[in-house]
């Protein structure tokens, strides 16, 4: 017994050791700072030449073309040559509920027990001391939202901004959403039909039915729920409360067409607001998803298409095509880590029929307006927070990328990470020249 404590004792205090940060916070802005010279890309689809932007106290309070109207007691940033964006944003990830994907339990925690838990918060379990995190917004994604998954009603998400100290500093906007996955019938492989149902077990289709007869039980109570004035208060109702007043919306995974219909038509019937994440198949039912007001955020680009008959390079199309339907789309990314790729995944879709604007757009004003942020970010205009970062050359050409400066709610970040350290460490150790 001795033996075990002591080897538990020790791999927890590995565990420590690996979450604590070395990076500390950046201290709130405590003096203007205008950025001048620079081409300014507001994320609405509008450039500006030679212009400057000016904000103080974390707030945007002057941007335009030529030189800055008044300089007296600022930090001047001169950025001729270089490029200002505003901050990326990544919907839907498992951005700091991951630390090691595979093989590790104890830095796993984006999950639940259970099939229903509408009442989980994704928030509380945020590491903020994630060694993944750094590495994201080096490459100007400064917002996220760590998202619940597992199950078929996973939980909460908030929006977090990526430089707190801990879960309540990071807040940017809390519980904005449920995460629902939408049944599928499960099939033995690509193409081919559902195995027949042996003796006493379900067919596919009788599996899935039981799955929607259950949320819609849970739905339709919960809707109830909230119109009265219980007398005993219950904790899963009370978390879907905002899905029926129109504060929270509901994020549902699905791929296929057939799914994405069924879920529009069944947010359409409970009155909540619905997304769509995936959407694989949205290309066909746009005309269905624009009428109902319904946002779809892809999940990647690079990737394969669903079915063996489309075209290949039909994920790198999609944005272009819902961009065409008139259908709001964001995008983001596979797992926790590849979230990094983000600015990389949407310039994909400029070689497929998107401007570079759009695609910038993509990630920046669609993804907070999908989340309900884009009163205070998602685009650099006066008044709203200064999330924004100066890069070298293109944000979204993984060869030019090259964040110099970050400013989250007008505080300068420090942009170092695990990868610069290791790449510092060996550049040293074997005498090169870094580049």
């Amino acid at each position: 017994m001795k033996k075990i404590l002591i080897a538990g004792w020790l791999l927890l205090s590995a565990v420590l050791t690996y979450a604590q940060a070395t990076i500390s916070p950046a201290k709130p802005q405590s003096h203007l700072i205008i950025i001048t010279g620079a081409t300014i890309h507001i994320g609405n689809g509008q450039v500006i030449s030679n212009g400057y932007i000016a904000f103080d106290k974390g707030k945007i309070t002057a941007i335009g073309e030529g030189a800055a109207p008044n300089t007296s007691r600022a930090e001047i940033i001169n950025a001729t040559g270089k490029q200002v964006y505003p901050g990326f944003i990544c919907p839907v990830t498992t951005l700091g509920l991951i630390e090691v994907e595979e093989g590790a339990r104890g830095t796993e925690d984006n999950s639940e027990t259970g099939t229903l838990n509408p009442n989980v918060r994704s928030i509380v379990a945020y590491n903020t001391d994630s060694k993944v995190i750094p590495t994201v917004r080096s490459n100007g994604i400064l917002l996220a939202q760590p998202t619940p998954d597992g199950g078929i009603l996973s939980g909460q998400s908030s929006v977090v901004q990526l430089d707190a100290w801990n879960w309540e500093d990071a807040a940017y906007k809390t519980d904005i959403a449920l995460h629902l996955t939408w049944p599928v019938i499960r099939t033995g492989g690509r193409r081919r039909p559902p195995a027949a149902a042996g003796a006493g077990q379900e067919t596919p289709e009788e599996t899935k039915q039981k799955a929607l007869d259950g949320i819609e039980n849970l739905f339709t109570q919960a809707k109830a729920y909230s119109e009265i004035q219980p007398a005993v208060i219950n904790l899963r109702f009370e978390a879907m409360k905002g899905l029926f007043t129109g504060t929270k919306k509901l994020f549902i995974n699905a791929d296929g067409a057939r799914e994405i219909i069924e879920a529009v038509n069944f947010a359409k019937k409970l009155g909540m607001q619905a997304v769509i994440v995936g959407g694989k198949e949205s290309y066909l039912v746009t005309n269905i998803l624009k009428q109902n007001n319904v946002p779809v955020i892809i999940r990647e680009t690079q990737t394969l298409p669903a079915r063996d008959e489309d075209d290949v390079y039909l994920p790198y199309k999609l944005p272009k095509i819902l961009q065409d339907a008139g259908v709001l789309y964001g995008l983001t990314g596979i797992g926790f880590w590849r979230q990094r790729n983000l600015p990389f995944e949407a310039g994909q879709a400029v070689s497929y029929g998107l401007t570079k604007e759009q695609a910038l757009s993509m990630i920046t004003m669609n993804n907070a307006k999908i989340l309900g942020i884009d009163k205070t970010t998602g685009t650099l205009e006066t008044g709203k927070d200064a999330n924004l970062f100066i890069s070298g050359g293109d944000a979204l050409d993984m060869i030019t990328l090259d964040v110099q400066a970050a400013f989250i709610q007008g505080r300068n970040i420090n942009l170092d990470n695990l990868h610069k350290e290791l790449y510092k460490k060996y550049v040293d150790k074997y005498g090169l020249k870094a580049e």
